[in-house]
């Protein structure tokens, strides 16, 4: 039999139980038994830097990036969200696995029914919950995903915004002094990728991989990516990006929220579908 597949991996609760539903998946299409290593990336280590000021790109990628690129492990499991529009030659997202919920939850304390004073890192989420909450001031709030709720529930906060998926993966459905309120999505666009776990591999190997993962997750991320690239955008910019069910649904605040029909099946004709989208809606 062959080896065991080893996986690098952030430390964080989510991003352990991440890895292990990647494992487990990996484990039944493949027949191979794998091994999990956990390294800690910049983002872990700077918890008091700003994602925004310091540009969140590759802060918590950079590190299993180059674990992979050594050979010292042969996949590396990320937020697909996380991951930055270009990453390092010679590697490449094998698949995904099924997108969970892709909306954004809103958080607020108890006893505040509409809040002043809201804290995220995101700019994508500060630009469009301004428009629910005109009159709030932003903030950020960083850490794991219970450090974030004990601040809230403590008041160092009205309000922030976490993944419903990664709540869901960690099978928080209520916390004390906390109110949990999904965003639907035709309020929020989610930021491209969210919901979604990518398994990273070294480009020339991507085909052993991809047997575990979804393909309908895995072209719709690859779809979201494509716009990110074109607009040169990050995953920490105020873009947002979502495609489902045929449809893409973008934001950025020069022109808005747009929606489209994207009923194409193969990266190609994405790519030229969405020149022609931007072509319409970018400012000339």
């Amino acid at each position: 039999m062959a080896g065991p597949i080893i996986i690098v991996t952030r430390g964080s609760p989510l991003a352990l139980q991440q890895t292990r539903d990647a494992a487990a998946r990996l484990e039944a299409a493949l027949g191979r038994p794998t091994e999990v290593r956990i390294l800690t990336t910049t983002g872990d280590r700077q918890a008091a830097w700003s994602l925004e000021k310091q540009g969140g790109k590759g802060l918590f990628t950079a590190e299993l990036e180059q674990a992979l690129l050594r050979g010292e492990a042969d996949l590396a499991i990320h937020s697909s969200k996380d991951l930055p529009t270009e990453m390092p030659a010679g590697l490449a997202i094998a698949a995904c696995l099924p997108r969970q919920d892709a909306r954004d939850v809103l958080v607020r304390r108890a006893d505040v029914a509409t809040p002043q004073r809201i804290a995220t890192g995101s700019p994508r989420r500060r630009a469009q919950g301004a428009l629910t909450f005109p009159q709030a001031q932003w903030t950020e709030l960083r850490g794991n995903v219970d450090t974030r709720l004990k601040k809230l529930a403590n008041g160092d906060a009205d309000a922030s915004y976490l993944a419903a998926s990664g709540l869901n993966r960690l099978g928080i459905t209520e916390w004390p002094g906390l109110v949990l309120e999904p965003v639907a999505l035709d309020r929020m666009v989610p930021a491209a990728g969210q919901g979604a776990v990518a398994i990273q591999s070294r480009s020339a190997e991507v085909a052993q991989y991809v047997a575990a993962g979804c393909a309908r997750t895995t072209f719709s991320v690859s779809v979201e990516r494509l716009f990110l690239a074109k607009l040169g955008e990050g995953c920490h910019t105020a873009f947002a990006c979502h495609h489902a069910n045929q449809r893409i649904a973008l934001f950025r605040a020069d022109f808005g929220r747009r929606d489209f029909d994207f009923a194409v099946t193969d990266l190609a004709a994405a790519s030229d579908l969405a020149d022609s989208i931007l072509a319409q809606i970018l400012p000339r």
